[in-house]
């Protein structure tokens, strides 16, 4: 029988204290004399002020996926014991992303080009054009620095959420991406995603559209009255086809415009949690690049690999996880929470919610699956953690017991 891995394989290891991410960071350590042993992640050193790093001890050092303003300063820098590691050429993507993504990040250059000139859909276009989910050598190592580099920006974006409110505050949503603006479906999961920020839990989607996208809505109108989330759902219903995606993303911008929570700015570290309570969190994948960006979460960890990216909502969603009604990709998601339930992989466990009663007993028959199955758990009968509703208050009212 498997067993689940020691805690420390699979606890987000803390490296704050030997990792410079932010330009006033790595001048203040510059004063000391020494960045002896410590790694610098994806800054532009080649911009004013540029740092004279010639008396600075820089034995055993980690310059990664940063920019020197010559290719003699990264040279030196090696001669005197550091490792250099730089930008790869011809990337459109930061080879170590030292912050999660903004909204206005992946959407950056709708404004002037439409859809096609976004930053998402240029990576998108480069990834397809360099092998897709099979890369060549060059494009599959840059690709696993930017998500190294995103899993590390994750664990920077949650650590302060985490310390405040505990692991149990953070909830999943899950369910289909085909589900269209002004739904019913949509409106139940924007209403979730609205409530869960209101009882201060954070939010965490697949970052895709549908489902997704509504719960992230929600919870970036999680400050303005309930009847503006309905505004805000009738203007996105305006263009309510995913795959109209010029329409559908001039609208969302639009909502954003006109309803939207403070901004955030986008370097700001973890100990401002504002980011959290306007739109949560969303973790998509350029694998499914086709989809328009998703532009409701405070933060996006935007993974190109796609395995990566699910496992890692499910480890963080210890608040437990509603599945509203979804075909394949949803029934996948179940079972791989589940597993990971089934044998404690990442600790206890909070409820699972299926809304829709009738689709989760009849139409795809889950529960009949999961129940026997949580209830044979080494660590005893766990299918008291599964529940069926059709009522998003009773969702709610689960999810945020005790």
């Amino acid at each position: 029988m498997p067993t689940p891995p020691p805690a420390d394989v699979i606890s987000p290891h803390d490296a704050s204290a030997t990792e410079i991410e932010t330009r006033s960071t790595f001048e203040q350590r510059l004063t000391t004399g020494t960045l002896a042993g410590l790694t610098v992640q994806g800054l532009r050193l080649d911009l004013d002020p540029v740092p004279d790093l010639t008396g600075t001890e820089v034995t055993g050092a980690l310059f990664v996926g940063c920019r020197f303003a010559s290719r003699e300063v990264g040279a030196d820098l090696v001669r005197r014991g550091a490792n250099v590691v730089p930008p790869f050429s011809g990337l459109p993507y930061p080879t170590q992303p030292s912050h999660l993504y903004t909204p206005d990040e992946l959407a950056a250059g709708f404004a002037e080009g439409g859809f096609a000139n976004m930053y998402d859909t240029r990576v998108y276009a480069h990834f397809r054009a360099h092998g897709g989910a099979l890369p060549e050598v060059k494009e599959a190592l840059g690709q696993r620095l930017h998500d190294h580099g995103v899993d590390n920006a994750l664990v920077d974006a949650t650590r302060a959420w985490l310390a405040t409110h505990g692991p149990q505050s953070v909830v999943g949503v899950m369910g289909g991406h085909a589900v269209r603006r002004g739904s019913v479906p949509y409106r139940m999961a924007a209403v979730l995603g609205w409530e869960l920020a209101r009882a201060d839990r954070l939010v965490v989607t697949g970052g895709g559209p549908g489902v997704m996208e509504a719960a992230n809505l929600g919870a970036y109108l999680s400050s303005r009255p309930a009847e503006e989330l309905t505004a805000a759902i009738d203007l996105l219903t305006t263009a309510p086809d995913f795959t109209d995606h010029e329409r559908y993303t001039a609208a969302a911008l639009e909502v954003r415009a006109r309803y939207g929570a403070q901004p955030v700015v986008p370097r700001q570290r973890a100990t401002d949690l504002d980011w959290a309570r306007a739109g949560g969190l969303a973790i998509p994948t350029w694998l499914y690049g086709h989809e328009p960006a998703n532009l409701f979460a405070g933060r996006i960890a935007k993974y190109f690999s796609n395995a990566i990216r699910e496992d890692t909502i499910l480890r963080l969603a210890r608040g437990g996880i509603v599945f509203a009604p979804g075909r394949a990709g949803t029934v996948q998601e179940v079972f791989q929470a589940a597993t990971k339930t089934y044998y404690g992989t990442d600790g206890s466990s909070g409820a699972y919610v299926f809304l829709d009663r009738n689709y989760w007993t009849t139409e795809l028959p889950v529960e009949a699956l999961l129940r026997p199955l949580l209830t044979a758990s080494p660590f005893g009968d766990l299918s008291g953690t599964v529940h069926l509703t059709d009522d998003v208050r009773e969702a709610v009212r689960v999810l945020t017991a005790g």
